[in-house]
C-alpha cells in the first residue's frame, strides 16, 4: 500500500454529519469549510434588448458551481460551467438569410444523404468490329458492376445474332440494338441479387422464339416488346366487329364515287356480249394492239410483270421495273399471252350484268359484318373473278369457292403469280358467277357492312352494287391522296407485323388470307388508331 498524502483532509466531508465511513478521507473538522465560489457570467442571447444589461441573480446562481480556491487545493480559481455556453450566430452568418433560419437545420454531419433517386444508368454504346456493343455507363450510377453487365450484354447479343440470322443481312445493326435494349430492360427491372438470373431467364425466352423472316415478324424485339405484341394480337383477335364499331368508317356516296365504286346499274342490256374473242383490243401488258384469242391460241407477249419505280444512280433519275430492276427502255423479262382489262362500267355490264345486293328483311339471316376478297384471271371477257372468299367478323371462314367462267368465255391467262389459281385447281370449279351471287345472298344483304381492300375492284368483278362498304385503302390513305393507295401487304407488315402475299411464282395470293388480313387491319385501327371524323348526315 502507498502512503496517503492527506490532501482530502483540507476539504470538508460532503456527507457530514451523516458520514458512515470508518476512515473517511475528508475532514470532519467543523472549522474546515468549502472555499468561496466565483460566479460565471452567462453570455446574452441574441434577442436581448441591450448588450450591457447584467444577467439576473437567479440565472447566475443556476449556471455556476463552486470550485476550490488555489489557496486550498493548489488549483487556479476558475469556474467550470455546468453546460457549454450557447454561442450567438455571427452577423456574417445571419446576414441575408431567408425566412427559414439555418439554426433549424441539423448539423451537416447528421443530415441524410442519398435520399433522392439514383440516376438511371441508361447505356449508350459503341460497337466493336465484331458488332458486339460496348456499354458506356457512369459506373457510379450503376448498381451492378460494369464488367458483369458487359459480359451479360455480350451473351444477349450472341443470342440475338442466332435468332436474327435470316434478317441480319438486311439489318446488320439490329442484333446489337436489341441486345442493348434487352439488357437495359433487365437492369431496370431487377436488383443486384436478381440481375444475373433475370438475364438468364431472358436468354431462355430468346431461344424459344421462332426465327423471324422479316423485320415485322412477331419474334423481332426485346422481351417486353414481344409480350406487348402478343397481348395486342390477343386483344385484336377477341374483338368482334359490329356495325356500331364501323358506322363511322362506312364510305359516303361521294367517297365511293371518288374511289371508283359503281353505285348505280349502268345503262344498256347486261350480259349481252360476254366475250370479245376475235376482237382487236389493247394489251394490258405491252400496250400493243392484239387479237383476242383463247389460251391455247394466244399470241406471245413479252412484258414486265412488276411495277415501275424511280431510282437515282450516279446523280441521274431512272425509271425501272420492280420485277427485274431493268430500265423501262429494256425488253420485258416475262413471256405470256396478250390480255386486256376493262374499267368502263358499261363495258363491264355488257360482259355480265350488275345487280344490287338483296334487300334486308326483318327475319333475315344475313351477317352484320363480313370481310371479302376475290382473285381474278384474264379471259376473253376481260378480267373476271375466279375465286371468292368471305370471313365473318371474328375472322372465321364462311365461304371460299372457285368460279367457273360463263358460257362462251374462255380463259386466256390464269395469272397464277397473283391469283394463285392454276389450271389444275380451276378444273375443280363448278359454280358460275350467277350461282356464286345467289350463295352470297345467304349472308350478305343491303344492310351488311362489307370490308375489303380496294373493294371497288372486288365488287366490280362480282358485278355487285353495295352501298355499305369499309375500305382499308381509304382508311389507311396514301400520302399522295386518291387515286393512289398503299398495298395491302405493306399495311399488314407495318401495323400487324405479318407478311402476306409472299407466294410468288406458282403459288400466288390467297383470298382467304387477304380477307382475314383486311379484317385485322380494321380491328387494329379501331383499337389503336385515331377516332374517325363523323360523316355529316344529309338533312331530310
Amino acid at each position: 500500500m502507498f502512503p496517503t498524502l492527506n490532501l482530502f483532509q483540507r476539504l470538508p466531508c460532503p456527507d457530514r454529519p451523516n458520514c458512515t465511513r470508518l476512515n473517511c478521507l475528508f475532514s470532519h473538522n467543523p472549522e474546515v469549510v468549502f472555499p468561496p465560489t466565483t460566479p460565471i457570467p452567462v453570455p446574452k442571447a441574441s434577442g436581448s434588448k441591450s448588450n450591457n444589461a447584467a444577467p439576473s441573480s437567479s440565472l447566475t446562481k443556476a449556471t455556476s458551481i463552486p470550485v476550490a480556491s488555489s489557496s486550498r487545493v493548489g488549483l487556479p480559481a476558475t469556474a467550470i460551467p455546468a453546460k457549454r455556453p450557447i454561442r450567438s450566430p455571427s452577423p456574417s452568418r445571419t446576414a441575408g438569410t431567408s425566412s427559414l433560419s439555418r439554426s433549424n437545420e441539423p448539423p451537416q454531419k447528421l443530415r441524410k444523404v442519398g435520399t433522392t433517386a439514383r440516376p438511371a444508368a441508361v447505356p449508350t454504346a459503341t460497337h466493336t468490329s465484331s458488332g458486339v456493343p460496348i456499354l458506356r455507363v457512369n459506373a457510379a450510377q450503376s448498381t451492378i458492376a460494369l464488367p458483369t453487365r458487359q459480359k451479360m450484354l455480350q451473351t444477349v447479343y450472341e443470342h440475338f445474332v442466332v435468332l436474327y440470322k435470316n434478317i441480319l443481312p438486311q439489318y446488320p445493326s439490329l442484333a446489337s440494338e436489341h441486345a442493348l435494349k434487352q439488357e437495359e430492360e433487365v437492369y431496370k427491372n431487377s436488383t443486384k441479387l436478381t440481375y444475373r438470373n433475370a438475364v438468364i431467364s431472358s436468354l431462355a425466352s430468346l431461344k424459344r422464339r421462332p426465327f423471324p423472316d422479316s423485320i415485322s415478324h412477331p419474334s423481332v424485339g426485346t422481351q417486353s416488346e414481344v409480350i406487348a405484341k402478343e397481348e395486342d394480337r390477343k386483344k385484336m383477335e377477341s374483338l368482334r366487329l359490329t356495325s356500331s364499331h364501323l358506322e363511322a368508317y362506312v364510305l359516303s356516296m361521294d367517297q365511293m364515287k371518288t374511289w371508283g365504286y359503281i353505285v348505280e346499274i349502268p345503262e344498256g342490256v347486261g350480259g349481252d356480249r360476254p366475250s370479245e374473242e376475235g376482237s382487236i383490243k389493247k394489251c394490258e401488258r405491252c400496250k400493243q394492239p392484239f387479237k383476242v384469242k383463247r389460251r391455247e391460241e394466244a399470241d406471245e407477249c413479252i412484258y414486265h410483270w412488276g411495277k415501275a419505280f424511280s431510282r437515282t444512280e450516279n446523280g441521274e433519275r431512272r425509271r425501272m421495273y420492280s420485277c427485274c430492276s431493268r430500265s423501262m427502255d429494256d425488253d420485258g423479262c416475262e413471256r405470256g399471252p396478250h390480255v386486256f382489262y376493262e374499267s368502263d362500267p358499261e363495258d363491264l355490264h355488257r360482259r355480265h350484268a350488275f345487280s344490287f345486293t338483296r334487300t334486308h328483311s326483318s327475319t333475315d339471316t344475313a351477317l352484320e359484318v363480313v370481310a371479302l376478297d376475290c382473285e381474278m384471271i384474264y379471259s376473253t371477257g376481260g378480267m373476271r373473278v375466279a375465286r371468292v372468299s368471305v370471313v365473318d367478323s371474328m375472322g372465321a371462314e364462311i365461304f371460299d369457292e372457285l368460279v367457273r367462267m360463263d358460257d362462251g368465255v374462255e380463259v386466256i391467262d390464269f395469272n397464277t403469280r397473283f391469283s394463285g389459281i392454276t389450271p389444275e385447281s380451276y378444273a375443280t370449279a363448278v359454280l358460275p358467277l350467277a350461282s356464286i351471287r345467289r350463295s352470297l345472298d345467304a349472308f350478305i344483304s343491303s344492310k351488311t357492312i362489307v370490308i375489303g381492300h380496294a373493294l371497288e375492284n372486288d365488287l366490280k368483278t362480282l358485278r355487285m352494287i353495295h352501298h355499305r362498304c369499309v375500305d382499308t385503302a381509304v382508311m389507311f390513305p396514301h400520302k399522295a391522296g386518291a387515286p393512289y393507295r398503299r398495298a395491302l401487304r405493306d399495311l399488314v407488315k407495318e401495323h400487324l407485323g405479318k407478311t402476306i402475299q409472299r407466294g410468288g411464282g406458282t403459288v400466288g395470293h390467297s383470298s382467304v388470307e387477304d380477307s382475314i388480313a383486311t379484317l385485322d387491319l380494321v380491328r387494329w385501327r379501331i383499337l389503336n388508331g385515331p377516332k374517325p371524323t363523323p360523316i355529316p348526315k344529309p338533312i331530310a
